[in-house]
């Protein structure tokens, strides 16, 4: 099934695609990081979100 871009929320919630600009959007405001941030942490904790908020100190998503 391909992405609905009229949902601005993640298609796997519990997964970061730092690919698509929409759910950068959406993590970026919800970890309240910049994107180089978003990325940085993606690149050390992998795709996870919980990894990745756990890599920047923030609450699981």
């Amino acid at each position: 099934m391909a992405d609905d871009k009229t949902n601005r929320g993640p298609q796997d919630a519990s997964r970061i695609n730092i690919h698509e600009d929409y759910e950068v959007e959406y993590w970026t405001k919800k970890f309240e990081v910049s994107r180089a941030e978003l990325e940085a942490a993606v690149g050390k904790a992998g795709v996870s979100a919980d990894a990745v908020a756990r890599e920047l100190g923030k609450a699981p998503a």
